[in-house]
């Protein structure tokens, strides 16, 4: 039994059981994949695959059951050269972080600093996309690291926290009318036009949710990715923004004013993550630390240990 012939049981399913498409992976022939999941079943004495004529059309139950076990395997191979080469070189090497764009850009930056002065060896990548996206890369092992608001939760290979809370701020041009309709309540704001994330983005759901419950359609005339993009647009005078607080700031946002919008759509919390079953350098538990001081590492650590749970269990 050697690893070629489990990568190629794992990357076989992963094709869809395509052998051709398997065999491109892993950069080896049609034939050579074949052969090594033959041989492997043949030191098994069990079949993984069920076969239509040469094509393999899925996994048998024995294969089914044992899939997990090989990935584990390949997961812990992988882990064991990440720790050898993290003691080689415990501070060089490469922490690759994706986050959405408000985390990026407004939450973030603190942390990096911190972590540059600390580790000057390490090469940071900072990728941006959505929480789906982000999930997917910390699944595809691209990312080390994953920060959003709304990361979906039908993923248990991952491990997340919430380590972060914060609220929305409603922002509007100075001398908007809404600005002196004092208090704030959510029929208030349906009555403008409103600029927001898009749906999935930075607590989307909260606003979605707290105009549902009180029979509100909101007027949404402009969804984005970020809040510099919704606050451009606010003075611009096309709709009343609703951002996460920590997108505005006074000085910079000179032209705009705030208001509180906690009590409208509740507090929300930002989530890291990572993969579960994982090896965790030491500068990347430093790094959570930097972003999440005293409140992310211990758990993250504990998390990232464990096996995803058994779906079969």
């Amino acid at each position: 039994m050697n690893f070629q012939q489990l990568r190629s049981v794992r990357e076989t399913v992963r094709c869809g059981f395509n052998l051709s498409e398997a065999a491109v992976v892993l950069e080896a022939s049609q034939s050579g994949v074949s052969r090594q999941i033959r041989d492997l079943e043949n030191e098994l004495g069990i079949l993984l695959f069920k076969r239509s004529g040469k094509r393999l059309t899925g996994l048998t139950s024995p294969g089914d059951h044992l899939l997990p076990i090989i990935e584990r395997v390949l997961d812990d191979s992988l882990n064991l050269r990440q720790a050898g080469q993290d003691f080689l070189a415990r501070e060089e090497g490469l922490l690759s972080i994706a986050a959405t764009h408000s985390q990026a850009r407004y939450a973030l930056p603190a942390a990096v600093q911190e972590f540059r002065l600390r580790f000057p060896g390490v090469r940071l990548h900072l990728h941006q996309g959505t929480p789906r996206q982000i999930a997917q890369m910390l699944l595809d092992g691209e990312v080390d690291v994953g920060i959003a608001t709304e990361l979906p939760q039908n993923h248990p290979q991952l491990a997340a926290i919430s380590c972060r809370c914060w609220t929305h701020l409603v922002v509007a041009p100075a001398g908007h009318p809404l600005l002196t309709e004092a208090p704030l309540t959510i029929e208030k704001l349906a009555r403008h036009p409103l600029i927001t994330y898009d749906s999935g983005l930075t607590g989307r759901s909260r606003i979605d949710e707290a105009f549902a419950r009180h029979g509100l359609s909101p007027d949404i005339v402009l969804a984005a990715m970020d809040a510099d993009v919704i606050k451009t647009y606010v003075e611009l005078g096309v709709g009343v923004g609703i951002v996460a607080d920590l997108a505005y700031d006074a000085v910079r946002d000179r032209r705009l004013r705030a208001l509180e919008a906690g009590h409208l759509f509740g507090e929300n919390r930002t989530q890291l993550a990572v993969r579960r079953g994982g090896h965790l350098r030491g500068y990347i538990h430093a790094f959570i630390d930097a972003f999440a001081p005293g409140m992310a590492r211990e758990a993250i650590a504990r998390a990232s240990a464990e096996a995803p749970p058994d779906d079969g269990a």
